[in-house]
Order: C-alpha cells, then sequence, then structure tokens
C-alpha cells in the first residue's frame, strides 16, 4: 500500500525528515501535496485532512502521512511508524525507543534554527524582529549549536556497535535526520556550523557516510529535493551567521 506523504510543496522543511526516511528505503510513496490538483493531488488534498469535518483524527499541522485508513501527524511520530516498516529501527524495543528519543531531540534542534529568524511569532515577518532574531542566533550559534553537536558527538563514540552511526551497526531515520540537521544548520549559519562539525567529527562522518547511500545520492540529485530557502525552516540570513 502506498504512503501519502503530506507537505507544504514548495520547501522543504519538516516534511523533508519523512522524505529522506522515504528515499533512503526506496519506498512507494506519493508527496501529495506537488502532485495535480486535477488527479485529486495538490494543496487542497492535503488541507481536506486538516480542515475537513469528516476526519476523525485531524493533524494539527504538517507534515503527516497517510497509510490506509491511518492517519499520523508529526515528525517524530511518522518516524516512529514508519521506522520499523521501512527497515530504519532496530526490532529490539529498547533500541527503538531510544532512536525514537534521538529524533525527538533532532526535533527541538530544528524548533531553536527555526526561532533564530522567527523568535518572537511566526505571524511577523522576519524584517518584524530583526533585533531579537540577531540575539537568538547568537546564542544558537554560540551555545546550541555546539551543545547539541557534541551530545550527537558523545552518542556516537558511546554506540557500543562502533561510531558510525546512531543506533547499532546499519542505518536508521535518526542517521537520515542527523544528516538533515547538518545540512540545514551548514545552509544557514555556513560559519558557525562548520566551527561546531570541526568539535564533532563523528558528526560529521556520518553526515558524509550518509550522503554516499545510493539512494540518497540520488535523491539529493534529483528534482524531488527541494532546495533549501528563505520560505523554510534554515533561512540564510548572512547577518545572523558570524
Amino acid at each position: 500500500m502506498r504512503y501519502e506523504l503530506h507537505y507544504w510543496p514548495t520547501i522543504q522543511g519538516r516534511g523533508e525528515f519523512v522524505r529522506l526516511a522515504l528515499e533512503a528505503a526506496g519506498a512507494d510513496y506519493l508527496d501529495v501535496a506537488r502532485g495535480p490538483e486535477g488527479e485529486g493531488q495538490g494543496v487542497p488534498a492535503m488541507l481536506r485532512f486538516l480542515e475537513g469535518p469528516d476526519v476523525p483524527h485531524p493533524p494539527f499541522a504538517p507534515p503527516f502521512l497517510v497509510h490506509g485508513q491511518l492517519v499520523v501527524g508529526q515528525t517524530a511520530a511518522i518516524l516512529l511508524y514508519l521506522g520499523p516498516r521501512l527497515g530504519l529501527v532496530a526490532k529490539n524495543e529498547a533500541q527503538r525507543l531510544w532512536t525514537h528519543q534521538l529524533q525527538l531531540t533532532i526535533a527541538d534542534a530544528v524548533a531553536e534554527a527555526h526561532d533564530t529568524h522567527h523568535p518572537i511569532a511566526g505571524s511577523l515577518y522576519y524584517e518584524d524582529q530583526k533585533p531579537e532574531a540577531a540575539r537568538r542566533a547568537q546564542e544558537f550559534r554560540e551555545f546550541r549549536v555546539p551543545k547539541y553537536l557534541a551530545w550527537f558527538e558523545s552518542v556516537l563514540q558511546r554506540n557500543p556497535r562502533g561510531s558510525a552511526h546512531l543506533v547499532g551497526a546499519r542505518l536508521s531515520y535518526a542517521d537520515l535526520s542527523l544528516f538533515q540537521l547538518v545540512e540545514g544548520l551548514l545552509y544557514a549559519f555556513p560559519k558557525a556550523g562548520r566551527r561546531a562539525l570541526a568539535q564533532a567529527p563523528r558528526v560529521q562522518a556520518l553526515h558524509d557516510l550518509v550522503a554516499l547511500h545510493p539512494r540518497v545520492t540520488d535523491y539529493l540529485a534529483s528534482e524531488r529535493r527541494l532546495p533549501f530557502s528563505e520560505d523554510g525552516i534554515f533561512r540564510r540570513y548572512p547577518e545572523l551567521d558570524a
């Protein structure tokens, strides 16, 4: 049964963490909002789940996954569902829960990255909160990014199956998500990101290893991989990097 991913059609955003898992596993999936409205796809199809009164468990916001009659919202919950079905998580319950914890921590880092350019309200333009964004970005660059990457570095170092992966000895969805976090940081904060990665060589090595995964390599070079932009979570404002 085909997976249906619902996310905004012009940005990577939080949906990209799900796309990477689906692509790396070679899953049969449909990126619904990017499809033609004439075929029952597009943004209207996504909005039906968000706004339709006949949906018993409406998602709060994209991304969400539809699989048969099941609707799963929130990136971490989607990956918790997909992980065992795509072979991107261990069968052991303790390792599955550990992978989920890693994903939730990545979600925290992503939320903080977003708040560097929208520290007051998402409903305001960046230009309406630039002084506050500058202060928030400085804290993020100098303290939070190094702290997050140092923690993931320690997770890799402590993995009893070796430091190539976050959990066990095989690729997991947490590896893919850490790759995307690093990609986003290098786009939005190239100077600060490179400095922090210089102190986290295992994180850098994992990022490079994921990029070499055959299906990931193909995906990154395809039109399915949307570019970063100043409409997504990770936004490059040079004045926020140093």
